[in-house]
């Protein structure tokens, strides 16, 4: 690994560590009456107290720390004035930027019950099995249908115009890291790359719609919708997830 792969490293480990505070102080408040705004000012709160900046704010014309979404809404969700309701499906997306660059992390959780364990635990699943092939020698494509096969197997389906992407100086950068295989197995994986692998899913058909309020993404059946996602950056042996929580 170069000096330079080395020092992009290890801003980006510090940038997953805040992220991850941050995420992680999110999903222990998440409870039936809370509003998504109030997780988004405790998320920009953490960030900042930790030394970095929100990463998710550094994108044109967005104001937020994080992107949340509820149900059928699959990302770019606006923390906005909803109160959670017992049984919502919840998924907080957030990243901090740190001595220039970014991380990117989401997971979802369920609001005051757990009738979704089964849904959520294949999301996890996915991403565990997905990262295990962020290896040098292997191809985008390897991420993919690791991703694909535990998701379908399990009788849900992968989001198709939803990616995955490259994470470092810019919150998205190529390549793009798809949750399914399509006939290019996709650029080959090398020490020193960084990426954002996401498992974003839903429980019934992948067409999606934006919402009304311009930003937000949602399945067009209203079908519940999740997301895992994990920082990595690729060694030359285990990959490294900078955003452990």
């Amino acid at each position: 690994m170069t000096k330079e792969d080395q020092k992009k490293f290890e801003s980006m480990k510090k940038a997953g560590e805040v992220s991850s505070i941050g995420l992680k102080n999110v999903l222990d408040a998440i409870k039936v009456g809370i509003r998504l705004r109030e997780l988004d000012r405790l998320a920009e709160d953490t960030i900042i107290s930790q030394g970095a900046e929100p990463g998710f704010k550094r994108v044109p014309d967005y104001d937020y720390t994080t992107c949340i979404n509820v149900n059928e809404g699959i990302v770019h969700g606006i923390p906005a004035d909803y109160a959670l309701k017992i049984g919502d499906i919840v998924s907080v997306d957030l990243g901090a930027f740190y001595k220039g660059y970014n991380s990117d992390q989401c997971w979802t959780v369920e609001v005051g019950t757990n009738k979704e364990d089964h849904f959520l635990d294949i999301g996890k699943k996915a991403l565990e099995k997905a990262i295990k092939q962020a290896r040098p020698g292997n191809r985008v494509g390897d991420i993919s249908r690791a991703i694909q096969e535990e998701i379908e197997s399990a009788g849900f389906s992968v989001s198709r115009d939803l990616v995955g992407h490259g994470v470092g100086k810019k919150l998205h950068e190529s390549p793009y890291v798809p949750g399914y295989v399509s006939f290019n197995r996709g650029k080959k994986l090398k020490e020193g790359m960084s990426l954002a692998i996401e498992v974003i899913y839903q429980k019934g058909n992948y067409p999606i719609v934006i919402g009304d309020d311009g930003w937000t993404v949602e399945t067009v059946d209203k079908s519940l919708s999740a997301v895992f996602e994990h920082s990595v950056g690729i060694t030359s042996g285990d990959p490294l997830v900078f955003t452990l929580f």
